[in-house]
């Protein structure tokens, strides 16, 4: 009786570590097909939080809150030594732009990365990705991604603007028929004043990383600046009759950003080039999107000394 009482526990802990181990995706966690409909935001909170609960290597932290009180997340993906010790790697970060006393010092630091989606509630397929994202890098069976962890630790915020993501998809889905229509001239594409672009209070919060004004801005750039990542990407959303937009940007560049920072931008441009160019995927680069103004998800990271760049 003894023996089989223990080798049902073995085979209940067994059971316990398998289903530990097998991370749901977005789809099977949500219920639908990723992007067959737009997923409200308490949603993707519920999935970032079920990510971090169930994964090892994941951390969420909450913060901030909008004005319309949901949460502002940052999901923390590293590998098991990394993510133990992801304080020391952000005091390491600082030290080395002479912004900390701490004297952490790591012969072994990885790179920070941060992944930023939709500033703009109504490019909403953004936060969808981010999901995607998340779970590809945070399903340990995933063999390509686990082995980028050895010198890589990724965050990713996946909305920046809950607020106005909930007026664009509450819009749409209160207009929408049974299938969808591509008629850019459909109800469904023409949302009214002020759409969902903008924040609580109408502010586009891609032209305030620098100056801001407003509440969500102040809780994100106070986070970023307790990390200084040295790669960080703004992904949007390209309008329906537009190719997808990737670094390197438009002239002019600000005449402080160093010449190492261009050619990164190019080294990235032509990596995203090869496996665009591969699956015959359509794309432009240099057109617009300027490193001028200093207060887009761009160029705030730039002249703080990131790799910044926007995916459009």
């Amino acid at each position: 009786m003894l023996k089989k009482i223990s080798l049902s526990l073995l085979c209940l802990c067994l059971a316990c570590v398998t289903f530990a181990q097998e991370l749901q995706s977005p789809s099977e966690f949500l219920g639908y097909k990723l992007g067959s409909q737009f997923t409200p935001h308490f949603r993707i909170a519920e999935y970032c939080r079920y990510v971090a609960s169930v994964s090892k290597n994941v951390k969420l932290q909450q913060y901030g809150t909008t004005n319309e009180g949901r949460p502002l997340l940052a999901m923390f993906i590293a590998s098991d030594e990394n993510i133990r010790r992801l304080d020391d790697i952000r005091q390491h970060n600082l030290s080395l732009a002479g912004l900390s006393s701490s004297n952490t010092s790591l012969s072994n630091a990885p790179v920070i990365v941060w992944l930023s989606y939709n500033v703009h509630g109504n490019e909403p397929s953004s936060s969808e990705a981010a999901m995607e994202a998340l779970y590809e890098l945070a399903n340990p069976t995933n063999k390509r991604t686990q082995p980028w962890f050895k010198n890589t630790v990724v965050v990713i915020d996946p909305c920046l603007n809950p607020d106005g993501r909930e007026r664009y998809i509450n819009y749409y889905n209160s207009v929408k028929g049974v299938t969808p229509n591509a008629d850019p001239a459909s109800r469904e594409h023409s949302e009214p004043w002020p759409g969902g672009r903008v924040n609580h209070y109408y502010f586009d919060l891609n032209r305030d990383w620098a100056w801001q004004t407003q509440k969500e801005t102040r809780a994100r750039v106070a986070l970023y600046n307790e990390w200084l990542p040295q790669v960080h990407v703004d992904f949007h959303e390209q309008g329906y009759n537009a190719p997808y937009y990737f670094a390197p940007a438009a002239e002019p560049f600000h005449k402080d950003i160093t010449p190492w920072q261009k050619e990164f931008q190019t080294i990235i441009g032509k990596n995203n080039a090869k496996y665009f160019d591969q699956n015959g995927w359509m794309y432009f680069t240099k057109e617009e999107f300027d490193l001028l103004y200093p207060s887009y998800g761009d160029t705030y990271p730039i002249y703080n000394g990131s790799i910044g760049m926007n995916c459009v």
